[in-house]
């Protein structure tokens, strides 16, 4: 009735989105991965590790050339700066009121496409050699492909690798543009994880893995390729690893689809109750945990844990006899931290445990964990790659002798 007081319909935005919303995290937690290359680079590079080597990257042929890692901390400075201009006018324009902060949902998206575009600059002031091979990189893995050993297949696998560790933030980046895109709905909001339907989340989260899988199958084509051409099993065995590693990345699959079943369960369809799908679930986030947290310790950093000669007298118990680290507790410390977060982050590759969270917060702070996790993990493979290499030279010398 007239002169009834007008109610406001209620402006649905977490407490976590007031400070920090959903496209803001998204680009905090690719600016912060920039950062930790960098530092990857930079103190592999001062224990003697020729990353760039490693990747089939072109070195530095002058003295006077900045260095790779000095380079990467350009790059990420270029994208963090406008990060922080941007997150301090949304705070100062929106002071933490939910119907601003749903308004001015242009503020952060704008980032996002200030963050692509940085990646297409042609200033080689800022890395440009880098960028270039980034986005090649990027554009050769993104269908599953990977280089041959001679032109980067290492790098090729760190970079499917971290993709596999920003999975979530890529679900996260899909509902925040669809958000955006959608009438009605403000990606500054509230993340509506449902947003494009229910299985299209769930589907970008598994790509990184398919990419990862399809890797391992074309590194197993080639090995039995090879075999075939010199008519004996080579030096790299008949590729059964290649396989047991592809069979790591699709057991992945199951946790993500069972999680998708659980967020839209239908008894009259699934012909299972919903605790047992949950137990069906709970039985491969265990299979995908363990066998990734095995993976890392026993192939990707060599480290005898799990073998017989752990307790061999070369090296500390567990380690291995060529180490570049010269702190053991390191190797140690990182298992454990491995073991932790591997296990967490299957549980955080599964969309419907979304409605179980009350803060948002704990779906950024795991995600962030999540990069670091990855970050650790670089300087351990980095690290056992160079010492393969090295054994692999010395081996080469000593027959020409």
């Amino acid at each position: 009735m007239d002169g009834d007081p007008v109610i406001e319909p209620e402006v649905d935005v977490d407490g976590f989105s007031r400070v920090l919303p959903l496209p803001y995290r998204v680009a905090v937690i690719i600016v912060l991965g920039v950062w930790a290359w960098g530092c990857n680079l930079h103190y592999l590079q001062l224990v003697k590790i020729d990353v760039p080597s490693l990747i089939r990257y072109p070195s530095r042929t002058s003295p006077t050339h900045i260095s790779h890692h000095r380079s990467t901390y350009r790059l990420a400075t270029l994208i963090s700066l406008p990060l922080a201009a941007s997150l301090l006018l949304f705070w100062a324009v929106t002071r933490g009121d939910p119907a601003s902060i749903r308004s001015w949902e242009l503020l952060p998206n704008l980032y996002l496409l200030v963050l692509v575009i940085c990646f297409f600059l042609p200033f080689h002031i800022f890395s440009g050699s880098g960028r270039s091979r980034f986005l090649a990189t990027l554009k050769r893995i993104s269908i599953g492909g990977i280089a041959e050993a001679q032109d980067g297949r290492f790098g090729d696998i760190l970079m499917a690798d971290a993709l596999t560790s920003y999975a979530k933030v890529l679900g996260d980046l899909f509902i925040s543009l669809c958000m955006f895109f959608s009438p009605g709905r403000s990606s500054t909001g509230t993340p509506d994880r449902t947003c494009g339907g229910l299985f299209v989340v769930p589907f970008i989260i598994a790509v990184p893995s398919t990419i990862r899988l399809r890797q391992c199958l074309i590194e197993f084509g080639r090995v039995r390729n090879a075999n075939k051409r010199a008519g004996h099993i080579g030096s790299h065995g008949w590729g059964g690893q290649h396989l047991a590693n592809a069979l790591k990345y699709s057991t992945a699959f199951p946790v993500i689809i069972l999680s998708a079943l659980q967020r839209g369960y239908d008894p009259e369809k699934m012909g299972m109750s919903e605790a047992g799908l949950f137990r069906l679930w709970l039985l491969f986030v265990f299979i995908n945990s363990f066998y990734s947290f095995y993976w890392d310790i026993a192939k990707d950093w060599d480290l005898s844990l799990f073998s017989k000669h752990r307790d061999s007298p070369e090296h500390p118990w567990g380690l291995r006899r060529h180490r570049y680290f010269h702190a053991d507790n390191l190797y140690y410390t990182a298992m454990v931290i491995d073991l932790f977060l591997r296990c967490t982050w299957s549980f955080k590759l599964s969309p419907h445990l979304d409605h179980f969270n009350d803060l948002e917060g704990g779906i950024f702070t795991m995600e962030v964990l999540e990069v670091f996790r990855r970050w650790m993990w670089i300087f351990f493979r980095v690290e056992t790659e160079w010492g393969r290499s090295q054994m692999s030279v010395a081996l080469q010398k000593s027959k020409l002798k």
